[in-house]
This record gives structure tokens, C-alpha cells and sequence, in this order.
């Protein structure tokens, strides 16, 4: 879970946009889209659930690796690795 107020309000906000992208996606399927539209939208929200989730693990690794260094300064880099690294997975 995001620790900051500023970082649950950025979470909060992209999982109402995933809200928004799934209800046009049910109103596509209802309407009988053509599949081009329907899998393109569905891509859409894979990448952002993927980014919701990049957002929250990344929020915990830096929370959960300045907790173990005992100093932010200490870990930055290896966090930052590891951030990247998740990034590129979830794309």
C-alpha cells in the first residue's frame, strides 16, 4: 500500500481511470465493437493495471529497503535497480 497521502492519491487516481477504461470496455462489448477497437482497449488496460501495480511494488521495495538500510542514501541505488528492473517486466 502507497505510504504517503500524495502517493495514495496518485494510486487511487489511476485505479478510477482502469474504472473508467473497463466500463468503456463493457459498453464496447455491448454494443458489439468490432474486435480491432475491443482488443486494442483491452491492451490499454492491461498496461495500466500493469502500471497500477509497478506504482504500488514500487512504493513497498523503496519503503521496505530504506526500512532495512537504516538510511535512505544507503540503498538508493540498489533500489533504484530493482525498480527498473520490475518496470521492465511489467511492460
Amino acid at each position: 500500500m502507497p505510504y504517503s497521502a500524495e502517493e495514495k492519491k496518485r494510486v487511487l487516481t489511476r485505479v478510477r481511470r482502469v474504472r473508467g477504461q473497463l466500463d468503456a470496455l463493457e459498453r464496447a462489448l455491448e454494443e458489439g465493437a468490432d474486435c480491432a477497437p475491443v482488443l486494442q482497449q483491452l491492451a490499454a488496460i492491461r498496461g495500466a493495471i500493469n502500471g497500477v501495480m509497478a506504482g504500488v511494488l514500487e512504493s513497498h521495495l523503496r519503503e521496505e529497503f530504506t526500512h532495512l538500510a537504516g538510511s535512505a542514501d544507503a540503498s538508493s541505488g540498489s533500489i533504484d535497480d530493482v525498480v527498473t528492473l520490475v518496470r521492465t517486466y511489467l511492460r
